[in-house]
């Protein structure tokens, strides 16, 4: 079954483009000129990944993120015409994936859409022993993985994660005690770990311990800040 990608760009020249390079690359997809078409499109039917303009005539393209992020993880990639730092940092703190500047290449971006998707499938569920399915499953431990379903729980609770949320407790979750950069932490989380910033790390550590929070609000705060250097995960 191929993958359908959903395209929300105004200007027709840069969207044909695109959809061109999408088709001669066997994906599927809806092209939608405004964000509100794009939402539409976006709630009725399945798309495994966004591509969004973030100059529309009618919201912003991070606008467009921020209403898809509160239910659905999807991938999503901006486009943009403006290359400056603040703005690659706000589309990525908003769990954007990728941030393409035009004018770019065709073949680049496809190369890009590719290169998200196999970072982001959530692969089949595996047939595991009982034995480590019941260990895999136990839900008194402190922080819990499902690395099939992509989920971290919580004291028994399930997490509410972005992708990038989900990458970094992963990789604290999984070697307690261990001290982590935060440049070891961008190369885990992000794909292109050189377009992040050092702060986008500190940004997604603060919205995590949020949610901690939220989710056992009596608990001890398990994520340890090494000053100068990065981030840990106590050991239980």
């Amino acid at each position: 079954m191929r993958q359908r990608i959903l395209v929300v760009e105004d200007e027709p020249s840069i969207a044909e483009n695109i959809t061109y390079a999408l088709e001669t690359e066997q994906f599927e997809f809806l092209w939608c000129t405004t964000a509100q078409a794009g939402l539409e499109a976006w709630r009725l039917g399945h798309f495994d990944l966004a591509i969004l303009d973030v100059g529309l005539p009618d919201m912003d393209g991070f606008e467009v993120c921020r209403e898809i992020r509160k239910s659905s993880t999807m991938p999503i990639i901006f486009l943009t015409a403006r290359e400056t730092e603040i703005d690659r940092v706000v589309g990525l703190e908003m769990g954007g994936d990728d941030y393409v500047v035009k004018p770019f290449s065709p073949r680049e971006l496809t190369a890009r859409v590719k290169a998200v998707l196999r970072r982001t499938v959530v692969p089949e569920s595996a047939t595991v022993a009982p034995e480590a399915d019941a260990l895999k499953q136990r839900s008194r431990a402190v922080l819990r993985i499902d690395e099939e379903r992509m989920e971290i729980h919580y004291h028994g609770k399930k997490l509410e994660l972005t992708r990038y949320e989900y990458r970094l407790l992963l990789a604290l979750a999984k070697s307690p005690g261990r001290v982590w950069t935060r440049m070891q932490l961008m190369e885990q989380a992000w794909e292109e770990p050189d377009t992040a910033m050092e702060r986008t790390v500190d940004a997604h550590i603060k919205t995590l311990r949020a949610k901690l929070r939220q989710a056992c609000p009596d608990a001890d705060d398990p994520i340890r800040t090494h000053r100068g250097t990065g981030y840990s995960v106590r050991e239980h």
